[in-house]
């Protein structure tokens, strides 16, 4: 993604983002309510923004990963909006969806990146695997620490809830390191069947005869 169309696109996402967590956090609604906005109007905008800081700290002078940073913000996006217009509660699969969308979208955004390496489809693969278990790990431990924990009407539920936040969670990932391996693989293959470039035109002055 090129940056005419990257840039605003990331500036618009992240935005957005920012905007609709801190209107959860302060907005009053009663959808918001017991949701643990003011831990996301927190966690959000740095999530959201570390990519940028970090590449403009340790990868100054490389194109920049749009394509990986708009796949690693959409899934917060999607989390707020599902807030917004309350689909959580009105819509009784939308977590689960939204958790199997929402890491398949963070881990594609991580194989984005891993692609930029060269790491062989198989550890970038597996890389992505870990990444979005590990990711999958701490946001239900965050879940139950920010409004699980003492939530009488959730805790009945919750174990169920969260074995399924983790298997669609997880399933997202699996296709993402999936996609990640092929694309990968795919690259490499191409690079060892084009052609070797010519060699260049010799430079060596003819001896007299």
């Amino acid at each position: 993604m090129d940056r005419r169309i990257g840039l605003p696109l990331v500036v618009v996402l992240k935005a957005t983002t920012i905007g609709l967590t801190a209107l959860g956090a302060f907005g009053g609604l009663e959808r918001f309510e017991e949701k643990g906005f003011g831990w996301r109007l927190l966690w959000y905008p740095i999530a959201v923004l570390a990519l940028p800081v970090v590449w403009r700290l340790a990868a100054k002078g490389k194109p920049y990963p749009y394509t990986a940073d708009a796949l690693l913000t959409i899934p917060f996006l999607i989390d707020v909006l599902g807030n917004v217009v309350d689909f959580y509660d009105k819509i009784g699969w939308w977590d689960d969806v939204n958790h199997f969308a929402n890491w398949l979208f963070l881990s594609l955004g991580a194989g984005a990146l891993l692609m930029r390496t060269a790491l062989g489809p198989l550890v970038a693969a597996a890389l992505v695997i870990a990444f979005g278990s590990t990711l999958v790990i701490l946001w239900e431990l965050g879940e139950y620490m920010t409004f699980l924990r003492g939530n009488e009407e959730e805790l009945p539920t919750a174990y169920r809830d969260t074995i399924g936040d983790m298997t669609f969670g997880l399933l997202g990932s699996l296709i993402a390191a999936a996609v990640t391996w092929y694309a990968i693989h795919r690259y490499r293959e191409q690079q060892r069947r084009a052609p070797a470039p010519a060699p260049p035109p010799s430079m060596d002055i003819p001896a007299p005869v």
